[in-house]
């Protein structure tokens, strides 16, 4: 595996992790939904979990394409934090604003019909 082709797979897989606490009310992925819905806490528990397990799948496939792991100041990991926040953008917005407006949409327009 290339360097660039390394990049590009830990650039997919992390977009997909920063999305996924948003994606879904089961808990852990696995776990049934609580009642009344998943908690923003739970949420945010998981995203940074998914955070450290892309950081580690970094640390992997920078391993395996160069040999070694550089040694990374704290910069460097808020600089990663704050673009896993980025990442998780779209399902944030997803979640809290755009689903609830298709939901009303779709009631709206099942009124009309019926």
């Amino acid at each position: 595996m290339t360097a660039e082709t390394a990049i590009v797979a830990l650039l997919v897989v992390a977009i997909i992790a920063a999305n996924l606490p948003w994606m879904s009310e089961r808990v852990a992925f696995v776990g049934s939904p609580p009642q009344g819905g998943k908690p923003e806490w739970i949420r945010l528990v998981e995203w940074l979990l998914l955070f450290g397990l892309v950081g580690l799948v970094g640390a992997g496939l920078e391993y395996r394409t160069q040999g070694e792991l550089q040694v990374q100041g704290w910069e460097f990991w808020v600089m990663n934090l704050s673009l896993f926040a980025v990442f998780a953008l779209p399902g944030f917005i997803y979640h809290h604003d755009l689903r609830r407006r298709l939901q009303r949409r779709d009631r709206r327009g099942q009124r009309r019909e019926s």
